[in-house]
């Protein structure tokens, strides 16, 4: 009766804790807020603001001693020039925002504590050509991976595919809680010996890059989605290039096709 008891208590618990846990999207490069709760402190409150697994300390507020602290410079610096404390309601304001600042925010009032989840889009498609035989880097954004994120790289070539209820496929993925890290090369071939994911960014290379590897590649982490238009190009002087454009109402695919 005891265990079952018990057993419920912590249930209830986890599920109080994740129901307060507030999920925010934001653009990479805007700014967002985030809400105290407060209209005003109250003479007595306290507040620290802190990020990540880690629980590192960003900003704090003592009203009682009528002291503000930002520490901006942790982390390498990624929050440096970004954060701005509210004086009044003590929210925290993250301007510019990259992928390298989403996660989990922790907010504490006096023993009142409250959790943030923020997800950082890249940009709608971002444009990368390179030319054939070269190599390149797609960037996650990250300077490392956080210790509960897992990262997946996925790839589509035909934009006829993807009308159809095409799903983008797995070609790379790092789970940071498991430390593993897997690359698929069976999509007929073409990927085989060609790519390499770091493990500390999860960054994705294609090297000795052919026209069979334009397409369209998503980057899907926990916290962050990043979308690339990838397009290989040959030499002008031997190949005449053909454009084809698909239009989709969130982003445009360009297919380009070498004629001999």
């Amino acid at each position: 009766m005891f265990h079952r008891f018990w057993f419920c208590l912590c249930l209830w618990h986890l599920i109080g804790v994740l129901s307060f846990i507030n999920e925010i999207s934001v653009m990479k490069g805007s700014s967002v807020t985030l809400n105290s709760g407060l209209t005003e402190m109250k003479d007595d409150d306290q507040i620290q603001w802190r990020f990540g697994n880690e629980n590192t300390s960003l900003a704090e507020m003592n009203k009682h001693t009528d002291r503000i602290s930002v520490y901006d410079d942790v982390l390498d610096g990624r929050f440096r020039d970004r954060l701005k404390l509210d004086n009044q309601t003590g929210s925290l304001t993250i301007t510019n925002m990259t992928t390298q600042h989403a996660g989990y925010y922790e907010l504490q009032i006096n023993n009142v504590r409250k959790w943030f989840r923020l997800t950082v889009y890249g940009e709608m498609s971002v444009p990368v050509s390179v030319k054939i035989g070269n190599s390149v880097t797609l960037n996650s954004g990250f300077t490392e991976i956080m210790e509960d994120d897992q990262i997946q790289w996925r790839f589509f070539d035909d934009a006829r595919l993807w009308w159809s209820g095409y799903e983008y496929i797995l070609i790379a993925e790092i789970n940071k809680r498991t430390n593993n890290m897997t690359v698929y090369y069976d999509l007929d071939g073409r990927f085989r010996n060609r790519l390499k994911l770091d493990k500390q960014t999860g960054s994705l290379t294609i090297i000795n890059t052919t026209a069979q590897h334009t397409g369209h590649y998503k980057l899907q982490t926990k916290y962050t989605k990043i979308d690339y238009n990838f397009t290989v190009y040959g030499e002008l002087k031997k190949h005449v290039f053909k454009f084809f454009h698909f239009y989709d109402n969130s982003f445009t695919i360009f297919f380009l096709l070498a004629v001999l």
